[in-house]
């Protein structure tokens, strides 16, 4: 009712089980349970950039950490109703309701417990929460869909390709951990390095398959007045997969400083241009933190 309501898409956990499974899993290999979120997640912010989305699922409150724009709404009602609800929709007695209510909530603890780390959440996990002993299923429908104009989150358009491009990067980085990487090749190219550490993270991107040029672009920054360019940037990768230019930094404060100066003037001029700073540590901390091959190091 809601899906209809909103007019977004339903998206529900056995619907991102096959997409999971279609474009992650391989033959003879499990996904563990602990790269379920970022999965869903990645799965989710490629969905959203077309439709906006009703995403019903135990523990999804949890993904709100990944995703944008995300309203979190929350059922809950006592026992006898929910019984009755089993009963109903399953043509059961009142003692085989039960036998599967338990079954359903031992099953549903067990899986948040696997993918989220967690059996329940806070309630300030969520934005709503309604009962169902108070409120018919079509009055929490309206609550709902007054709550999501009120916030303006369908006239605030679809996700964005920009951002979508930050959260299926940054979620990328984390499924690496998992040794998943996307079911795609890249060309993987050599190329020489102005320091250490970008080769390290370049062989980071090689490792989860992501598509990289090395300084690709200058942009000018400043121009004397002659109208030549004076001062100009250049990002250390381009990712097209992405349409994102990452920046690296050196551990020296003198030489951070410089360039954060200059990525400033590069998004006051150049504000569609999306782009990401890594410092050295963050770079250290993804090799150390992922557990990820000592080759990426070298």
């Amino acid at each position: 009712m809601a899906a209809e309501r909103l007019q977004c898409a339903l998206i529900t956990e056995a619907d991102l089980e096959r997409m999971i499974a279609a474009q992650f899993g391989e033959p003879n290999r499990s996904i563990p349970d602990k790269a379920w979120r970022p999965l869903a997640a990645s799965i989710l912010a490629t969905l959203g950039l077309e439709r906006h989305l009703l995403f019903c699922c135990p523990g999804a409150e949890l993904l709100s950490r990944d995703l944008p724009a995300v309203f979190r709404f929350h059922v809950v009602a006592p026992e006898s109703i929910r019984l009755q609800n089993l009963a109903a929709d399953y043509s059961l007695t009142l003692s085989e309701a039960k036998m599967r209510l338990r079954k359903l909530a031992a099953v549903q603890s067990l899986n948040r417990k696997r993918r989220f780390g967690q059996k329940i959440s806070p309630l300030t996990s969520f934005d709503l929460i309604v009962n169902a002993q108070a409120m018919t299923p079509a009055e929490m429908v309206d609550l709902l869909a007054s709550a999501v104009k009120l916030r303006a989150l369908l006239e605030a358009g679809l996700l964005s390709e920009q951002a979508a491009a930050k959260v299926r990067f940054e979620l990328r980085l984390q499924l690496a951990g998992y040794g998943i990487v996307p079911p795609d090749r890249v060309r993987v190219e050599r190329k020489p390095f102005g320091h250490p550490s970008e080769e390290v993270f370049a062989n980071l991107l090689d490792f989860y398959r992501i598509a990289w040029d090395y300084e690709p672009r200058s942009f000018p920054l400043q121009w004397d007045k002659d109208g030549k360019v004076s001062e100009a940037f250049t990002p250390d990768f381009y990712l097209p997969e992405f349409d994102l230019y990452v920046e690296l930094t050196t551990m020296k404060q003198a030489n951070v400083t410089r360039k954060n100066r200059k990525i400033r003037l590069l998004r006051a001029i150049y504000p569609h241009v999306n782009i990401q700073v890594f410092y050295q540590k963050d770079v250290q901390d993804l090799v150390m933190k992922n557990r990820l091959p000592e080759r990426l190091a070298r």
